[in-house]
């Protein structure tokens, strides 16, 4: 593979930083907040700062990117610390997290327990973004379409081709090869240092829950609380997690069917479980883009409405929402290629996707096409965050059991690699993220480790939530 940027030597991941790092300035909070063009403000009643950090940690002296952080500050004189969030993607901006957890869950305590802090990482919207210059339907490479055969994987193989040159090329391709989950990582300990804390809380959901895996690895002794949610295995969102989409696709496509089933009358999508699966594949033989934006509704039971409706009356496909532009889309492909090794070859992802029509004909040859990563422009720059047992016993993993885009399989590995420092709760649920959804079980789970720092005894599981 033709490398058109400089590659450098590895970068030891270690808690310490060389000698002549700076240290990080204190914040110095102002209002109103960024509100992403959007009204009404999703930052609403939140400060803002800015915070310098290093472009590369390994030229701790060089340049300096910029991030932005959020804070809902508590008044309480039982506070406890600081708790981060951060909400997956890789390139989902935070700001606006604080806000919303006053919102889902502010009478639970933890807005006494804690400042609640948000920020965008780096690259991402507020935080010194990175982009890719890429036309709307290439935001949407990574995952899909389905390929029919070896023939379909070729034709990606030319787009991706085109998308990773784009990123080479792009006005910010200087800042590319620093965009990963370990920086990311290295950030957020500069966002403590600069909250003046010698620990933090978090609570990452999706790729949140990579990045607050690779925090408590390599930080171990500056972790409070930790709650990590809809969980990635030990090595991140690389080939193998992509490749489980099918998994997490299979896992969660029979709770949609049983509710279009159920509602038959309403959308005429088939009388049983079955009969709503034959309408999915009879729709997929006439609508090239129905079986991704099928596996993104998945995501939440409050989408299936809008699906039942777009299978029964719509072609068109689904598009994304105000945040979902190229900075999102590049920030994406940059941590997601960088973080990992991802196969060169067009034959490897020929085979997946031969494998993966017969082990998971609904979506594994989307899952298994190939993406960008396989023709990413620079090499990594150091080696993948290693997830260990080594630190305190003070993490908590909850997963729905049916969950579309971090399945079961994943979670259980992660728990795994975690051992002795992890409690793990499974919720029997499905969708996308457990905290605020509507299971009892698991929020209290969440809520009383964060603001009691209780723990259950065991692993433990939640049963299904029962509808008023």
């Amino acid at each position: 593979m033709r490398k058109t940027l400089a590659i450098l030597a590895f970068l030891p991941l270690t808690a310490a930083l060389p000698a002549t790092a700076e240290a990080a300035p204190a914040l110095k909070w102002t209002s109103p907040c960024p509100d992403y063009g959007m009204t009404p403000s999703p930052t609403e009643g939140l400060e803002c700062a800015k915070l310098e950090v290093p472009l590369d940690y390994a030229d701790p002296g060089g340049r300096k990117i910029e991030l932005t952080v959020s804070r809902k500050a508590s008044t309480s004189p039982k506070r406890r610390g600081v708790l981060l969030m951060n909400p997956g993607g890789p390139g989902s901006p935070g700001l606006a997290m604080p806000a919303q957890l006053a919102q889902r869950q502010g009478n639970s305590g933890l807005l006494e327990s804690y400042d609640v802090i948000g920020f965008d990482p780096r690259g991402t919207t507020y935080s010194t973004p990175v982009t890719c210059d890429l036309t709307e339907d290439e935001r949407f490479i990574l995952t899909g379409p389905y390929a029919d055969g070896p023939d379909d994987v070729v034709e990606k193989a030319a787009k991706s081709r085109v998308v990773a040159r784009k990123c080479a090329e792009a006005k910010t391709a200087d800042l590319l090869p620093h965009m990963t989950t370990a920086n990311t990582a290295r950030d957020m300990d500069r966002i403590r240092e600069a909250l003046g804390e010698r620990k933090i809380s978090y609570y990452g959901v999706s790729y949140g829950s990579y990045l607050g895996a690779s925090y408590a690895s390599m930080f171990p002794a500056k972790t409070d609380r930790i709650v990590l949610d809809s969980l990635l295995g030990p090595d991140g969102l690389g080939v193998r997690a992509h490749q489980r989409f099918a998994d997490g696709f299979d896992d969660r496509f029979g709770d949609f069917a049983a509710w279009a089933a159920a509602r038959d009358d309403v959308y005429h999508l088939g009388r049983t479980p079955a009969e709503v699966k034959a309408k999915f594949l009879e729709l997929a033989g006439k609508r090239p883009g129905i079986r991704t934006d099928t596996w993104g509704a998945l995501y939440d039971d409050a989408n299936f409405p809008g699906l039942a409706a777009q299978w029964a009356a719509s072609p068109a496909s689904a598009k994304g929402g105000p945040l979902d532009g190229d900075n999102h889309a590049a920030l994406q492909l940059q941590v997601l290629c960088n973080d990992t090794d991802w196969p060169e070859s067009v034959r490897y992802y020929q085979k997946a996707v031969e494998r993966a029509r017969v082990t998971h004909p609904m979506f594994g040859p989307a899952a298994a096409n190939i993406t960008p990563c396989a023709f990413w422009p620079v090499e990594r720059r150091e080696r993948p965050v290693r997830i260990t047992d080594r630190g305190p016993s003070n993490i908590l993993l909850v997963q729905n059991l049916h969950d579309p885009a971090t399945p079961l399989s994943g979670a259980r590995e992660l728990r795994s690699a975690l051992g002795g420092r992890a409690t793990f709760v499974t919720v029997d649920a499905g969708g996308h993220g457990v905290f605020t959804k509507e299971n009892a079980c698991g929020n209290d789970f969440v809520v009383g480790y964060l603001r009691d720092g209780v723990l259950p005894a065991g692993d433990s599981h939640c049963p299904a939530h029962l509808p008023k």
